[in-house]
C-alpha cells in the first residue's frame, strides 16, 4: 500500500511539472507554424497589373480572417508606396517578394508629422508596415521608411503580433527602424537592418541569425526594453556589424528600460563600434539591471578588456544557452 501511494505521488509531481513548463520567450506556437509554406501563392500583387492586385493592402484586406493555415501573397518587383497593415484577425499571412532589393514596401511618415486629423503620428504610429497579427512571415522584401535622416523617429516596421519571421529581408530607415512589442517573438534569418539611433528597439524576444547590422552614422544599435524576468531579449547570432564611418562612434546598445537584455554571439564588428561597447543612457542604476553580454566577438570593433566593466563576456557553458532551438523552442518558421 505504501509503495502504491509513493508511486501515485511521483506521478502527480511529474504531471504538475509538465503542466507548468512554459517557453520563456512566448507562449507555445500552434502546430501550423511549423508547416513549410507552399511555393504556390494564393494571390499575386503586381504594380504593372499582371497580378490579382496592384495594391498589397487590397490583397491583405481580401485574405481570409481567422485563418488556421498560411495564406501566401506573392509580391512582384516594384516600390509599393502605401502604409501597410496586417490586422490582428489576419493571422497566418506570408509575404513572398520577388527580390529583396527590388520588392520594396515603402512610406515616409515620421513621429512629428501630422495625420489627416491634425495629430502627430508619434513614434509607434510612424511605421510603413504594421504587423498586428500572429504567425506572420515575410521573405525577399525590403521594409523601408524614407522620411530621412533628420526626420527623427520614423519606423520601417512595427510588430505587435506574436511569432513573426523574416528571411532574406531588408529593413531600411534611420532612427527607430525596427520595433516589436513586449512579450512577442521574432526570428530574422539572413536579413539586413540599417539605421542610426536605436534602430532596433522594444521589449520583444528577437533572434537575429546571420544578419548584417549597418550603422549609417554615430548612434546606438539597440534600445531594448526587455520586461523583467525574461531570459532572452535581443540575441545576435553570427552577425556582421558594419558602418559608414571607420571612426568608433557607435554603441552596441543603451537600455530604454532598466532590464534591457542584449547578447551578441560570434559576431564580427567593424571599427565603428566604440571600445566600451555599451551605454547606460545617463543612468548609473541601469548598470545593475541591464544584461549586456558578448561571446567571442571579433573584428576591429572588439577591444578585449575595454568593454564597460558592468557588461559581460559569456563563458563557453553560458553560451550554450543561446541556440536557435533554445530561443525559439518548438517553433520552426523556416
Amino acid at each position: 500500500m505504501k509503495r502504491n501511494i509513493e508511486y501515485l505521488i511521483c506521478v502527480m509531481i511529474f504531471l504538475i511539472c509538465v503542466a507548468c513548463k512554459k517557453d520563456d520567450a512566448a507562449t507555445e506556437p500552434d502546430p501550423e507554424v511549423n508547416v513549410v509554406v507552399e511555393a504556390k501563392p494564393d494571390k499575386t500583387v503586381a504594380k504593372d497589373g499582371t497580378g490579382d492586385y496592384t495594391s498589397l493592402q487590397a490583397a491583405i484586406d481580401a485574405a481570409p480572417s481567422n485563418a488556421t493555415k498560411y495564406y501566401v501573397i506573392a509580391i512582384k518587383n516594384g516600390i509599393y508606396k502605401e502604409v501597410i497593415t496586417v490586422p490582428k484577425n489576419k493571422s497566418y499571412i506570408c509575404f513572398k517578394g520577388e527580390n529583396s532589393e527590388k520588392t520594396v514596401l515603402s512610406f515616409d511618415n515620421y513621429s512629428k508629422k501630422l495625420d489627416a486629423n491634425g495629430a502627430e503620428f508619434g513614434t509607434s504610429g510612424s511605421a510603413s508596415v504594421f504587423v498586428k497579427a500572429d504567425y506572420f512571415k515575410a521573405e525577399n522584401l525590403t521594409f523601408e521608411n524614407t522620411a530621412g535622416i533628420d526626420a527623427g523617429q520614423a519606423l520601417a516596421i512595427n510588430i505587435g503580433g506574436n511569432f513573426a519571421a523574416f528571411k532574406n529581408c531588408r529593413f531600411l530607415a534611420f532612427q527607430d527602424t525596427y520595433y516589436a512589442a513586449d512579450n512577442t517573438l521574432q526570428y530574422l534569418k539572413d536579413c539586413y537592418i540599417a539605421g542610426t539611433v536605436d534602430y532596433m528597439f522594444g521589449g520583444s524576444t528577437a533572434l537575429f541569425d546571420n544578419c548584417i547590422l549597418h550603422s549609417l552614422r554615430s548612434g546606438y544599435i539597440t534600445a531594448a526594453s526587455t520586461p523583467p524576468g525574461k531570459k532572452y531579449g535581443y540575441v545576435y547570432l553570427n552577425c556582421k556589424l558594419t558602418g559608414t564611418s571607420g571612426a568608433a562612434t557607435v554603441h552596441l546598445g543603451r537600455p530604454w528600460r532598466p532590464n534591457a537584455n542584449v547578447v551578441f554571439l560570434n559576431c564580427e564588428m567593424a571599427g565603428h563600434i566604440k571600445p566600451e561597447g555599451w551605454n547606460n543612457w545617463g543612468n548609473v542604476a541601469n548598470e545593475a539591471t541591464a544584461f549586456y553580454a558578448e561571446y567571442k566577438s571579433t573584428g576591429e570593433g572588439y577591444k578585449a578588456g575595454q568593454r564597460q566593466p558592468w557588461s559581460k563576456q559569456l563563458t563557453d557553458e553560458q553560451a550554450k544557452e543561446y541556440t536557435v532551438e533554445k530561443i525559439l523552442g518548438t517553433w520552426k518558421p523556416f
